[in-house]
């Protein structure tokens, strides 16, 4: 090779490691949070049994970790920065390795909780401090791309969960739902400290303890009341005074940011309009996202009388859907911008959705299997687009709170689509006056939570017509 010619190889050899190998691998890593959650779900009974406990107590192993996740995610951002946002990720994948470890040997419920709050600590410190390592190593006009190669892996999660669930509680062991994250975050600590370059550390202000406690509370409130919303597992008045702690906590954390240049999340973000219709106007499109694992599986099980692993196999195929997708993304952006493909789209994933609830036991599965992954397709698309939006008017020295608040949003509003979806089936069966779920009262719950995505277009018809040009290329090309 020429001396001139080196340069251009070492130019072209940084462009793919900083385009693709990166991305995937803190994708990569995220599976295991994402997967871990839903491959739980669908073993909990074989659990209980094995533990002698009562499959109702056992749900405290999932409880627990969304509280943990909650508490800690304030404060990813701030360790990011004091401590170097690479580093961070390091440590988290391991603590995410050795208490997947610890609660694969858990011997009863005491050890299990225990082992999964730590769990929930490394979840929080792994999502938005992996995006955060992207934000920073990634050039604006390729963030784009890099989001859709790293939701990628993330998004399977969800979707190969109850497959990989079922099947390892049907022929192996319940523990190795947890010893399979083993494997992958050793070879993912391999991987970033061979490829990922060092974030440097940013300046950084003096922690907010007032800010981290409210917070915490707040957020561990509203989720936790979220999560037991319509299930009948707390007293209404337990759930309502969760709810208005949560909210109160969080009132106040409003009061203690407001002008503070040191509060744990900068509330300053929301005033930019492209982070806010992300953030907020894509929360009413995640509601949808949370609730959509958690339903189908509902109608698909209960409603058709399925197995959790043919129900997990229907499901996958949503999974290919997403996958197309990511390869057009940014072409697709790129042609039409952020504002046409979010409104579009936006009433492209409500009718999909809402097509969900017209299916019957009798419906062929592969008319089933098909509308899925239409689905798969354009809800990934969606949120390709609002990933790589949310972060096109952010200065970098926002980066880390926006990332970390942008994180709690998204675990917030996953737990509200639970819920929202677990009250409105309650409220469907009785209204027919069922004593057990079916088909008929899970099927129009699909048509109204579809109908609250469309409530995300208030936000996305209202963007500049050259939102985000920046991020997808569009700048350039004109």
């Amino acid at each position: 090779m020429s001396p001139v010619d080196q340069p251009i190889e070492e130019d072209r050899a940084t462009a793919v490691t900083r385009g693709w190998v990166i991305p995937a691998i803190i994708g990569s890593a995220l599976l295991m949070q994402t997967m871990n959650a839903t491959v739980l779900s669908n073993a909990l009974p074989t659990m209980a049994v094995a533990l002698d406990e009562d499959p109702l107590r056992l749900n405290l192993a999932i409880t627990m970790f969304l509280l943990a996740s909650a508490v800690f995610l304030p404060i990813s951002g701030w360790v990011a920065d004091k401590f170097g946002a690479k580093r961070i990720f390091i440590a988290a994948m391991v603590l995410f390795a050795a208490s997947s470890a610890a609660c694969g040997f858990a011997e009863n419920l005491t050890q299990l909780v225990i082992a999964r709050i730590f769990q929930g600590m490394a979840g929080a410190m792994m999502g938005p401090v992996g995006r955060l390592v992207l934000l920073r190593t990634t050039p604006k006009s390729e963030l784009v791309g890099a989001m859709s190669v790293m939701t990628m892996p993330a998004l399977l999660g969800p979707v190969i969960g109850p497959v990989v669930g079922g099947a390892i509680v049907t022929f192996a062991d319940w523990r190795w739902i947890f010893f399979l994250n083993i494997p992958i975050a050793i070879v993912g600590v391999f991987l970033v400290a061979r490829f990922v370059p060092n974030v440097k550390e940013q300046e950084v202000s003096p922690i907010d303890w007032i800010g981290i406690v409210l917070t915490g509370v707040g957020l561990a409130g509203l989720i936790f009341g979220f999560e037991n919303l319509g299930r009948g597992a707390l007293p209404n008045g337990v759930v309502a005074a969760l709810f208005l702690g949560g909210a109160t906590a969080l009132t106040i954390y409003w009061r203690h940011a407001r002008g503070n240049p040191h509060a744990i999340l900068d509330l300053s973000v929301f005033r930019i309009q492209t982070f806010t219709a992300s953030v907020i106007g894509g929360s009413f499109m995640r509601i949808a996202m949370g609730a959509t694992p958690f339903m189908l599986a509902m109608l698909l099980q209960i409603g058709f009388g399925l197995s959790p692993f043919q129900a997990g196999l229907m499901t996958f195929i949503s999974a290919a859907g997403a996958l197309v997708m990511k390869t057009t993304a940014p072409p697709i952006l790129r042609r039409f911008g952020f504002r046409t493909v979010l409104t579009v789209n936006a009433v492209i994933v409500g009718i999909s959705f809402m097509t969900y609830g017209l299916f019957q036991p009798t419906t062929p599965h592969w008319i089933i299997m098909a509308i899925l992954a239409v689905g798969g397709f354009f809800r990934s698309l969606q949120f390709t687009s609002l990933n790589g939006m949310a972060y096109a008017d952010v200065e970098q020295h926002q980066m880390s709170r926006a990332s970390t608040t942008a994180a709690m949003m998204q675990q917030l509003v996953q737990s509200i689509g639970i819920g929202i979806a677990a009250a409105l089936m309650h409220f469907f069966m009785l209204a027919r006056g069922d004593t057990q779920l079916s088909a008929a009262s899970i099927g129009p719950v699909f048509v109204v939570i579809g109908m609250i995505t469309f409530l995300s277009l208030f936000f996305f018809v209202r963007l500049p017509k050259d939102a985000g040009d920046e991020m997808n290329g569009r700048k350039s090309i004109a």
